[in-house]
C-alpha cells in the first residue's frame, strides 16, 4: 500500500538485541542567526551538551525535504523512520490519540484552535490569547449545548490544552477531503473547509455547517469567539514501530500532540512529564524496560513560536542542566535533536536543517566540543534526511544486519 522502499529495507534488516536507544527531541530547537547575534543554541550556556558533542557524532537533518517546512506530525514521523512524504496523516488524528479519545475507523477528526475574530470576521489572534483550560472547557460545554448536528452525524468536542481542542465527526461514509480553515495569518478571514478542491466533498460541507454554527454560538465571547480547524483526517492503517524495527518502544511526552503521534505508530506512552528534569528522569527509568525511548521537550518550540529568544535560550539551558540524569543511565545510543526548527524571528516552524548530536559506539569522533547549528553542519554525520536518523542509530547499536551477500 505504501511505497516506502528504504523503510522496507531497514525493516528487513532489523535485529533484536538489548541495546538501548534514546531519542531526546527538543522540539523546534533549530534557529536562525538572530541578526548576527547567533542562534539560541549558540547563545545558550550548554556545558553538558558541548562536552557530550566533543565525544559524539554531530550533524544535521532535513525533516522532510529541502525547502519544505514540516508540521509537528510529519517531523516526528520522520524521526520515527516513517517517510513523511509517504505516511501522511492529518493532525486531528494525532490530537485525538493524544488525549486518548475513542477514535473509530469511520470518524473524521480535526485539531482546533480557538481564535479571536473582529466584527468583520478577520482573525486578530490565532490562539485567542492562549486561553486557559478552564475557559476552553466552559466554551466547549456551551458549544455542545447549542449545536444542532447535521442528520446522521454525531459531533464531539474535547479539550486538548489551552487554546487547542478536538472536533470529531462520526457517521457513515464520511471522508477527510476537507480543507484547513486556519489562514495561518492575522488580518484575514478563516478559510472555507469546502473551498476547491474540497468542494465535491459532502463531509467538507458538513464541516462548514458545523463551523458556521459554532461561530454564532461563540459570538458573545470576548476572546475565543471562533474556531480554526486543521488536519482533518481518518485513522490510517500503518505498520507499527515494533513491526518495522523489532524495538520495544516507550514514549515520555507531556503534550497530547506528541503522545498522539507516538500512539499512532504503536509506541506506548509510559509517562507524561513536561519539565526538562522530569523528562530526563522518566526517560532514564523507561530505559530499564524498553529498548527505544522517545522523550519530548516542548518549550523550545513554544518560546520560538512566541518570538521569545531569551526564553528559548533559557529552555535550552534548562535541558542542558537536566541532561546528567539521563547520561547517568548510560543509553547505548543517545540522540539529541529536534523535529524541526522554530526561529523566534519567524515565530513559526521553518525549513532550516535541524542539529543532531548522537552519542554512540563506533563513531569516528574528533569533532568540536560544541553543539549548535554551525558546528553541526560540518560534523561527522553530515546532512541527512530525518527518516535516516533512526536507522543510523540502529546501526550503531548493532540492530541492523548486513544488506546482501
Amino acid at each position: 500500500m505504501y511505497e516506502d522502499t528504504y523503510g522496507q529495507v531497514i525493516s528487513s534488516l532489523a535485529l533484536e538485541n538489548d541495546k538501548r536507544i534514546v531519542l531526546l527531541v527538543m522540539d523546534g530547537v533549530g534557529d536562525c542567526d538572530n541578526d548576527g547575534g547567533g542562534t539560541a543554541l549558540q547563545q545558550a550556556k550548554t556545558p553538558n551538551m558541548d562536552a557530550l558533542a566533543g565525544r559524539s557524532a554531530i550533524g544535521q537533518h532535513v525533516p522532510i525535504a529541502t525547502g519544505i517546512t514540516p508540521g509537528s506530525g510529519p517531523g516526528h514521523l520522520s524521526l520515527f523512520g516513517y517517510d513523511p512524504l509517504v505516511y501522511q496523516v492529518g493532525r486531528g488524528v494525532l490530537s485525538a490519540l493524544g488525549i486518548e479519545f475513542d477514535l473509530q475507523k469511520r470518524d473524521v477528526a480535526a485539531r482546533l484552535n480557538f481564535c479571536t475574530i473582529d466584527p468583520h470576521g478577520r482573525v486578530t489572534d490565532r490562539r485567542a490569547g492562549r486561553i486557559g483550560d478552564d475557559v476552553n472547557k466552559r466554551i466547549l460545554e456551551k458549544i455542545r449545548g447549542d449545536l444542532k448536528p447535521p442528520d446522521g452525524v454525531r459531533v464531539f468536542f474535547e479539550t486538548v490544552a489551552e487554546h487547542r481542542a478536538l472536533m470529531v465527526m462520526r457517521g457513515n461514509d464520511l471522508d477527510d477531503n476537507i480543507g484547513d480553515t486556519d489562514p495561518q495569518a492575522v488580518g484575514v478571514a478563516p478559510l472555507s473547509p469546502a473551498r476547491p478542491p474540497h468542494d465535491k466533498s459532502k463531509t467538507a460541507k458538513i464541516a462548514e455547517e458545523i463551523i458556521g454554527q459554532v461561530r454564532k454560538i461563540l459570538a458573545d465571547e470576548p476572546a475565543a469567539n471562533m474556531i480554526l480547524a486543521r488536519g482533518f483526517a481518518k485513522w490510517p492503517n500503518w505498520p507499527t514501530f515494533t513491526e518495522r524495527y523489532k524495538l520495544n518502544p516507550a514514549a515520555v511526552a507531556g503534550y497530547p500532540m506528541y503522545r498522539g503521534v507516538a500512539r499512532l505508530v504503536g509506541i506506548q506512552v509510559v509517562s507524561q512529564p513536561t519539565t526538562a528534569a522530569d523528562i530526563c528522569a522518566e526517560a532514564a527509568a523507561a530505559m530499564k524496560e524498553h529498548t527505544f525511548v522517545f522523550a519530548h521537550f516542548k518549550y523550545t518550540d513554544k518560546t520560538g513560536e512566541d518570538g521569545d529568544l531569551s526564553g528559548k535560550i533559557e529552555r535550552i539551558e534548562e535541558m542542558d542542566a537536566a541532561l546528567p540524569t539521563l547520561l547517568a543511565a548510560d543509553p547505548d545510543v543517545l540522540i539529541i535533536t529536534g523535529d524541526h526548527s522554530t526561529p523566534p524571528s519567524l515565530k513559526a516552524h521553518s525549513w532550516h536543517p535541524v542539529p543532531i548530536l548522537m552519542k554512540a559506539p563506533h563513531i569516528r569522533g574528533g569533532g568540536p566540543a560544541k553543539f549548535d547549528e554551525i558546528a553541526c553542519r560540518a560534523g561527522e554525520i553530515g546532512t541527512i534526511t530525518g527518516k535516516e536518523l533512526l536507522p543510523l542509530a540502529m546501526a550503531h547499536a548493532g540492530k541492523l544486519e548486513k544488506f546482501g551477500a
